[in-house]
Parts: C-alpha cells; structure tokens; sequence
C-alpha cells in the first residue's frame, strides 16, 4: 500500500471522497455556493495514517492532490457546479497534536501545523490579486501572470513575439482575478504562558471569502495552516539572514467563548461530580484558595463566588451580567497583591495588571496604524480576559483618563472603540477582581470609603461587594499570622494542604459554569423578604438614608447562582440565598455606613455622600441663597455664625462642608472672605 501511496496519492484522496459523509458535503455545496469542505483529519487518519503524515510533511504537494481529488468528486456529484467553479479547496479541521505558540521554529518550515491562541490584531478585508493581466504599452497586447508573494509581478517582456518588449506594462483590473484577504495576528492564551514570559505573537495570512471576517480581537481561535518564513527586506541592505515565521491559513476555527470542557476526560467528570456531592464542598474550594495566605475567610469566600459567577440573562430589550466585580480596599501589606495574582493563575481564562503599567488602550482596545496606512483594531486586557476574570491592581494609581475606560466594560460588558475611522464594539464579558491602597496611606474608620479611597464614585458603584482590609494589632491574630509566616520560610511549603489540587480546580471551574441554576420559590421568598425588609427602614423612619438598592438586589441573586453552581445545582436553594444575604451584609456593614449617624446608607457607595451629609449641603446652599439676595455674596464669618445658631452646625464642620462645595464647583470665592453660589 506504502507504494501505491509514494506513485498516486490522488487516487487515495479519491478514495477518500467516494465515503458517504464527504459524497453529502461535496453535493451540498452548490446549495451553499462555496468552493470549498471541510474535511476533519481524524477521518484522513483513520482511513490512511501514512497519507495523513505525508500530507502533514508535504502540504503544499499533497494539498493539491487533496483538492483534485475533491474537484472531480464534485464532477461526478454535480458536473454544472464542477463547471461554474475553476477547483475546490479542502479545508483541514482538527490536527491530533496543536503545537505549542512559542514552540514553532526552523523545524515547522513549510509543514502543516495546528496552532491555538486569542486574536490581538485583524487588519480589514482587502483584494489580493491572485491572476493579473497586463498589457504591453507599445503593441498593446494583453498576458497574464500568476501572481505569489508580497509584490506585484509584471511579464519579463511582451508575448507579442513580433514585440518582444521588455515594458513598460499597464496593469489592467478588469480580467484580472481577486480574492479576500485579511492578515491577523494570534497571541498565546493566558492558560498556556510559563510564570513570568512574555506572551508570544504569531501573524496568520487568511486567504478566501470563507477564512476573512469570521473571527474578531478577543475571539479564541485553533488555525490549521502551513508554516512559511519570510526575509525581511531593508531598503539599501535588500533582504536579512533572520527570517520572520507566518501561516498561511487552511482553516479558521473559533473555538466556543465558554470556559472549556472538552479537556475534562471522564475520569475527571466523575471526580468533579463526587466532589460536588460532598455537603463540606463549599468549605473545601474556600481552602483551596490561595492556602498560603492566613485568615480572610470573607474574602476568600467572595472571591470563589466571583470565580463561579452568575449567569448572565439576555432579554429582549436588555442584558444582565452575570459575571461579579469585587474591590478590595486595605492597608499596604495585607496581601492584596498576592490574592489576585493568585487568582489569575487559578482561573481558566484570567489576566493580572497592574494600575501603574495600564493605559486605557491596554485595558479595552487599541486603534494601531499599519505600515501601509490603514487602521487596525488590537484587544486588550478585558477583552483577551473574555469570560475569564481580569485582576486589577493598584487601581486607585490609574490615571483618571485611563480608569474611565473600565466604566463600560464594568456594567455593559463591552467595549466600544470609535477611532480612526474605526467603529467596534467587542465583548468584555469580564469578572473583575480589583485592589487598592487608602489615599492617605492607611484606611482612616472615622471616614467614609469614598473620603479614604482615589476611585470615583461612577467606577465604586458597579462593584458588587467592597470589602476593607485593615491592619489593626491583635494578640491573638497576630500570634497565628507570624506562625504561619514563619512556617512558610522554615518548611518552604504552605503549612495547610490544599484540599483540591489546583488543576482539578481549574476543572471544576469549568465545568461548574455550564450549569444555568434558577431560583427556587423559596430562595426568591426570601431575597425578596430581604430587600424589602432593608427598604422598608426609609419608610418607617422619616428622613433614614435608603438602605440598599435594585443593583443590590442583583447582586445578591449572581452571588446565590455562583453558590449553586459550586454544588453543580440546577436550583438556587434558601441555604444560597441566605448565604449571599450574609456575605452582602459583611460588605455594607464595612463600606454602607454613615460614620456620624451609624446608619447603613447606600448614597456612600452610590452617590458618594451619605445622606446626612447631602442634607446638610442642601441646608448651606440655601442659606448661601438667602444670604446672597441683596448683594449677590455672602459674607464667610456671617454665614458660619448663622449655621452654628440656627442649625446647631460645628464651625469645624461647616468649613469642611464649604470646601467640598468649592472642590465640586457649586460655589466660588467671588473675593477673599466672600462666597457666591454658581
């Protein structure tokens, strides 16, 4: 059989097409009007395993044979199409072994590889010439010339034999035969960097109507393609040693934006299912993250619930996130830090940066220039972080231009560019788990979150859960963390074994956010039972701040859905809902509260002042008012004085309040000592 091979490989890839499956695609595709099928190589391999490997070593000899044997197959199928169409390319989906991004080199030249990555750049859709047809400008007689690399190529000379010229040639674009291409670029996947290495890039060269466009930034994609090397030419040098590696594109598979399944074997499936069905489950993933870092038995707890997250809802007229935000605001040295990296690692799809190192176009998308004078689009952390988790330090030390970009991708989960002509919206569908330092070095408790932290109030209020980190000196917590410190340096391990390794967590993840729980009756009694109840303390008490809010509300249901997910339950149980109404107060008690009333006070986090302060700014504006009617102004020292006698208000506390009406633009100093309302 091997020789029969080595003469006629053609006949075997005939052979291949005469078998039911591929008969059905090929007659199907006038239907379809393409020109080209998609053959899976597990096929090719179980119906010839030498022809396969040939194919794999030779690609651009037996690519033809594949393609010749398909096109007289169509013959025999459908002779009218056969006619219409010059041949039919097959499309290769689905090598046994994908290499590695970073392990393509000299010895991949000119084979046919399967690579994986994220899509970071796209150019747009251009022509390419593929048949050029020319004409000789002294005899005027037309020749044309089969076109291959980066430049246009003319005739030598005329094939008017009486002509024989030698140029020059117009080019003519009537005749000639285009076809689409688009060049992308592919970088390798968070999951498969080694700590600490840069990230490798690939360009990929889409040539066909079915390869262009079906693929954009922050879509994960496996190409099946060839493997070529190009010099690099300089303008006075001509052509460099060093070449550049590119593929040229067979087949373009986008794979799913879900969290991957399809590496879980069923060995795996059956521990998942078994760990599930532990009633300690939840007790068993809390341990298991980040074991090596003492205490925050809340965080940590959130944290799993923001790596499981909520399910997103796509109605008619508006979507619903599912995926949470968490900020952790603390003092330096609390491991924060350590917490997100952390997670990056564990979670399938996750991304850390760092606030210092981040630019707007980083984080969402960038707007780059080509060489030829085009724009591309190239993703960015949120975008590559698609349905994973974007951890985010240092968010506080954004420049504000910067930290606006996030304000989208937090709520919409989208990105929208509208740059160099270039209009996109890319999806961000982003957990994101952020971190950041008091502005005054330490978190003061005699203020409120909004007073203690760098962050505007439009960015705090699309986090879920706030929780603060405070360094405070306790005997008895201080004795256990420097044991457990100590113990790291002197064993070199953690001092407490994880109870589910890491890569069968990474599993669980995955499988875990298939699950689409729903709310049982009895969950949504008591959610409700318990929004009301909150809401209801504004009613009862005449002037109270309002409690809690509908985005509130929402939050409480993706934390109750990410607590049945872990248990890989189909129903939201009142144990869920109890738990997420729990966890929600921890984070009020710690954020929501009004420091001189002790009341919880949503306006802290929503609006960013509690509600007794909007009173008592409400009262100075209208006595700037009354004061300033004759005169347009009013005095400082009158105004101070009326506030003391009137309204029982600390001339301590009334400057404080005058100097936020200043900051925020509500009044002015018209002249020293005098102040007007704008």
């Amino acid at each position: 059989m091997t020789e029969e091979i080595e003469i006629d490989p053609q006949e075997r890839f005939e052979d291949f097409f005469k078998q039911e499956k591929y008969r059905e695609r090929i007659s199907h595709m006038a239907a379809t009007n393409t020109i080209s099928i998609v053959a899976d190589f597990e096929d090719l391999l179980v119906f010839d395993i030498d022809l396969a490997q040939r194919l794999v070593e030779r690609p651009d000899e037996y690519l033809r044979h594949i393609d010749r044997a398909a096109y007289l197959q169509l013959e025999t199928e459908d002779s009218e199409y056969a006619s219409k169409i010059e041949n039919v390319i097959v499309r290769l989906k689905g090598l046994p072994e994908p290499t590695a991004l970073r392990m393509l080199g000299a010895a991949n030249i000119g084979r046919l590889v399967m690579v994986e990555g994220i899509i970071v750049r796209a150019t747009p859709v251009q022509p390419q010439v593929m048949k050029a047809v020319f004409r000789c400008k002294r005899c005027e007689t037309t020749a044309i010339v089969d076109q291959s690399g980066p430049f246009l190529k003319a005739p030598l000379r005329c094939e008017n034999p009486t002509c024989q010229s030698k140029g020059p040639f117009d080019f003519l674009q009537e005749g000639s035969t285009f076809i689409d291409y688009q060049q992308i670029r592919i970088q390798e996947r968070p999951e498969d960097l080694p700590p600490g290495q840069l990230p490798r890039t690939l360009d990929a060269r889409l040539i066909g109507r079915e390869l262009v466009d079906k693929a954009r930034p922050g879509d994960h994609v496996a190409l099946t393609g060839i493997v070529r090397a190009v010099a690099p030419v300089l303008p006075t040098a001509g052509k460099l040693r060093v070449f550049r590696l590119h593929v040229e594109v067979n087949f373009l598979d986008v794979e799913s934006k879900e969290t991957e399944t399809t590496l879980i074997s069923q060995e795996d499936e059956e521990k998942i299912r078994e760990l599930a069905k532990d009633p300690w489950v939840h007790r068993k993933i809390l341990r298991s993250i980040a074991p090596s870092i003492y205490g925050y038995e809340t965080i940590k707890e959130a944290i799993m619930y923001l790596v499981f997250g909520g399910v997103s809802k796509h109605l008619a007229d508006i979507s619903i996130r599912g995926e949470m935000n968490i900020l952790l605001v603390g003092d330096p040295g609390t491991a924060k830090s350590q917490l997100l990296q952390y997670v990056s690692a564990i979670v399938p799809r996750g991304l850390y940066t760092s606030g210092r190192g981040t630019t707007a176009a980083g984080l969402t998308a960038a707007v780059l220039r080509e060489r030829g004078g085009g724009m591309t689009l190239e993703a960015g952390a949120l975008v590559l972080a698609d349905k994973g988790v974007a951890c985010i330090d240092e968010i506080d030390k954004m420049r504000p231009e910067d930290r606006v970009a996030i304000h989208e991708a937090m709520e919409q989960h989208t990105v929208s560019i509208a740059k160099g002509g270039i209009v996109a919206t890319l999806n961000a569908r982003t957990a994101i788990l952020a971190a950041a330092n008091p502005s005054l070095g330490r978190y003061d408790p005699y203020k409120t979150v909004t007073d203690n932290i760098n962050l505007p109030i439009t960015i705090l209020s699309r986090f879920d859960l706030i929780f603060v980190i405070k360094d405070v000196p306790e005997k008895e917590l201080d004795e256990k963390m420097s044991t457990h410190i100590l113990q790291i340096h002197m064993s070199g391990t953690a001092p407490v074994e994880t109870p589910i390794p890491s890569d069968l967590f990474r599993k669980y993840i995955s499988y875990a956010k298939n699950i689409k729980p729903v709310l049982s009756k009895g969950a949504l009694e008591r959610l409700k039972a318990f929004y009301l109840e909150m809401r209801a303390v504004t009613e009862r008490i005449e002037g109270s701040p309002i409690a809690i809010t509908a985005r509130q509300l929402e939050s409480l249901v993706r934390l109750a859905e990410a607590r049945a997910r872990i248990g890989l339950r189909n129903k939201i149980t009142v144990e869920d809902a109890e738990t997420a109404i729990v966890i929600m107060n921890k984070s009020l008690e710690e954020v929501g509260i009004d420091i001189s009333t002790q009341m919880r006070d949503i306006d802290i986090i929503m609006v960013g002042k509690p509600k007794s302060m909007q009173d008592r700014l409400r009262i100075l504006l209208d006595e700037i008012v009354d004061l300033s009617k004759e005169t347009g102004m009013v005095e400082r020292k009158l105004l101070l004085e009326t506030l003391l006698s009137k309204y029982k208000i600390r001339t301590e506390e009334s400057q404080k309040l005058l100097g936020r009406l200043i900051r925020d633009g509500t009044i002015y100093e018209r002249r020293p000592g005098f102040l007007s309302k704008v």
